[in-house]
Parts: C-alpha cells; sequence; structure tokens
C-alpha cells in the first residue's frame, strides 16, 4: 500500500469510526494564507453553546521559514493565540498576526528554541506572567533579565511548571504535558499543552515526535486507563506527506504520524469532536510541504492546514 492510498483508507476509517459512518466533506480552506483575521468558513460557533474556545493562529511554521520563499509563500514561526488573551509560543514574526488593540499579558511557553521562545519579543509586548517548563526556569529568568535590561521593560512573573501541573488564566485552563522533543540543553523537557474551556479539551500538541506516553496519560486519552476524551486537536505536521523517513521523525511528527493518531483517538472513543470540526495542523516545515494550495486539495478529511491568521472556533 503506497502511502497516498494509506492516507485515503486512514481518513475513512477515522470517519467511519468516529461519526457512525457519515461521510466528512472536504475541508478545502479559504485561498489567502496571507490574509490577517480571516475566520475558517467550515466550522464556527452555534448560538447557545457554552464558551466555544476561540484559537487564532498567528504563525504555522517551523524553523526553516525565514521570509518568504522561491514559491512567494509565508509562514511565521508557530504561535497561537487564545481567546484574545493567551499565547502560546511567540517571536517577533509573529507580531502582525495579532488583532488591533489585542495585548496579551499571559503566554504559555512549550519549549526555548528560538522560533518559539523570544523574551524581547515578549517584553515588548507587554507580557506580564510566563508560564514555561521547571527544567529551564533559571535559565529563562536570566533571558529576561537580559531583555529587560535592553528594553527597560520590567522583568514578568515567571512560572514554573511540570507534567500534569495545571494553570488557569482568563477562564482558560492549561495542562502541562511532556513532549518528544529535544532542545540544545539536554535536561530541558519540552512541553505540550491540553487546553480547557468549560467543556472543551483541546490538545495543542507542538513539537513533539507523536504523543508521549505519560502526556496521553496525563490527558486521559491513554486506552489503558478510562479518562475524559479530547474534543478538539492541534497537532504539528513538520514532515509532509512520504515524511516518515525524515531525520526530524525523532522530535516531529509527519502527516501520516498525525493521522495514525487520530485514528487510533477516535476508534477508542477518545477524541469526541463536534461534527465537521477538523484536526488542525500546524508547524509545517517549507522544505517538507506543498502550497497552502496543494495542502488544501490533497488532505484527507479530518486534517487541515492552518495557516497564518486564520482564526477557529472549538466547541
Amino acid at each position: 500500500m503506497d502511502r497516498r492510498e494509506f492516507l485515503n483508507k486512514g481518513a475513512g476509517a477515522v470517519v467511519a469510526a468516529g461519526l457512525g459512518g457519515a461521510v466528512l466533506p472536504a475541508f478545502a480552506g479559504v485561498a489567502g494564507p496571507f490574509l490577517k483575521g480571516e475566520q475558517d468558513v467550515d466550522y464556527k460557533p452555534e448560538e447557545g453553546t457554552k464558551g466555544p474556545l476561540k484559537v487564532r493562529f498567528l504563525g504555522t511554521g517551523a524553523a526553516d521559514w525565514k521570509g518568504r520563499d522561491e514559491r512567494g509563500d509565508l509562514r511565521r514561526l508557530t504561535s497561537a493565540l487564545l481567546d484574545d488573551s493567551v499565547l502560546i509560543d511567540f517571536t517577533p514574526t509573529d507580531a502582525d498576526m495579532l488583532p488591533e488593540g489585542i495585548n496579551p499579558e499571559v503566554i504559555f511557553y512549550t519549549h526555548s528554541h528560538g522560533d518559539h521562545y523570544n523574551p524581547v519579543a515578549a517584553l515588548e509586548l507587554g507580557v506580564k506572567r510566563v508560564y514555561l517548563g521547571s527544567t529551564w526556569i533559571e535559565r529563562a529568568r536570566k533571558d529576561f533579565e537580559k531583555a529587560s535590561a535592553e528594553t527597560g521593560k520590567p522583568v514578568p512573573e515567571i512560572i514554573p511548571l511540570s507534567p500534569g501541573d495545571k494553570a488557569t488564566a482568563y477562564g482558560l485552563t492549561l495542562t502541562a504535558l511532556p513532549a518528544n522533543h529535544a532542545t540544545g540543553d539536554r535536561n530541558e523537557l519540552t512541553m505540550m499543552y491540553l487546553v480547557e474551556k468549560k467543556d472543551v479539551r483541546v490538545l495543542y500538541a507542538t513539537d513533539t515526535g507523536g504523543i508521549p506516553a505519560i502526556a496521553a496519560r496525563i490527558v486521559g486519552i491513554d486506552p489503558h486507563e478510562k479518562g475524559t476524551p479530547i474534543t478538539g486537536i492541534i497537532m504539528e505536521a513538520t514532515m509532509g506527506m512520504g515524511g516518515d523517513e525524515d531525520f526530524r521523525i525523532f522530535t516531529h511528527s509527519s502527516v501520516e504520524t498525525v493521522l495514525r493518531t487520530v485514528h487510533m483517538l477516535t476508534r477508542q472513543g477518545r477524541y469526541l469532536p463536534k461534527l465537521n470540526q477538523p484536526v488542525y495542523l500546524t508547524h509545517m516545515a517549507r522544505t517538507l510541504h506543498p502550497t497552502q494550495a496543494e495542502l488544501d486539495a490533497t488532505l484527507p478529511a479530518p486534517l487541515k492546514a492552518a495557516y497564518d491568521g486564520l482564526e477557529v472556533y472549538f466547541q
């Protein structure tokens, strides 16, 4: 079975298993990955529902995006804005994707790589509270002290998180989860996050090679233990289709990795999204992915490539 046949069969199995055999439509994205503030037309909040979670993708690219490429495409470095209030990761490349008048004061970092973490950018934005892994808290404090000296901005409150720790901000609860990723600091444990808002439970998984077992158990999606299903998934796909033999597979996921994960979680009843809600891909490498238009045309449901400025709702 070649990779496209696998993807087609895998997508069909996900739909059949999770939605009683109903066939999902193709999730063709709106053209225009460079527009600011475009909403996803496939899934919007219904009236009367309990507090949908709004996610704005500020950047959706991996570290090899350094401006526009030879195709004229552009993806900023990966960052997300939750309910116009809380950031996950942030770099200077993402600043122009913030809505006018929105200046988040809370940021959760996944890890210390420069395509996710930039203390100067955080201080210039006015961030007052920072959450990050406890294994590199002292290094982060020194980084922010240096950034404060450069910018004249005050050092924010820096709060360490260990796997399973929860933090609440602006009505959202984020749970720190261990990721399968590595930095230059061998002692640093990188993080993913479970984002909860009332009945909404969205797994935000970047950067990571698959979902580590401990993270799955903390979230409640390990098939070996009973837990509460998740209702949304945002997951990195650094490698495109056919990228499972790329060397980055040790610390990153491919499209096939995401599809297998979604397939298994759906079959086990641990992923229960609203009808027609895609699984959003982010952190896509410039060198390992086609254009947004090609992704929209070829990705199997329920996968959908996010793009910079896209706003979606989970409920």
